[in-house]
C-alpha cells in the first residue's frame, strides 16, 4: 500500500492553506508571477550566446568544490549549467557590471547547480 505524504500549512505566513510542501497553489503561482518569465528576467538569446555557451566551453566539466558529495575538490562531473558567480546575476547588474560577461560565471552538473542555489537563494527568486 503506497504511503500518503503529510500535509503542512502554507509556508507564507498567515495562509492556513494544507499543502504537500512550500507554498499553496494560490502562492505558488503569485510567486511566479511575480518572479517574471526568463526572458523578463534577462536569460535572453543574448544571455544564451555571450554568456551560457562560452561558460560551458571553457568549463567542460563541473568546477564545484562538492565537501557534501562525499569528497573533497572539483566535483568533475560533466557540465549542464552556466552559474553566476560568486555574484548572482541581480548583484552584477546591482553592481553595474555585465551579467553576460562569462567571467562571471561558471559550469556546474545539474546536482551541484540545486545545492548551490539552495544554499545560497535559500528563500527563492521571490524574496
Amino acid at each position: 500500500m503506497a504511503r500518503r505524504r503529510a500535509l503542512t500549512v502554507c509556508s507564507v505566513p498567515g495562509c492556513p492553506a494544507l499543502t504537500p510542501a512550500g507554498r499553496c497553489p494560490e502562492h505558488r503561482a503569485e510567486a511566479d508571477r511575480q518572479r517574471g518569465s526568463a526572458r523578463q528576467r534577462g536569460y535572453d538569446s543574448e544571455h544564451e550566446r555571450r554568456f551560457r555557451q562560452p561558460v560551458l566551453q571553457r568549463d567542460l566539466r563541473c568546477v564545484c568544490t562538492a565537501y557534501g558529495h562525499g569528497h573533497v575538490g572539483p566535483c568533475g562531473q560533466p557540465t549542464v549549467h552556466a552559474d553566476h558567480w560568486p555574484m548572482s546575476r541581480r548583484e552584477l547588474v546591482a553592481a553595474g557590471l555585465d551579467p553576460n560577461d562569462p567571467d562571471h560565471g561558471r559550469g556546474l552538473c545539474g546536482r551541484c547547480h540545486s545545492s548551490e542555489t539552495a544554499k545560497h537563494q535559500p528563500g527563492g527568486w521571490n524574496q
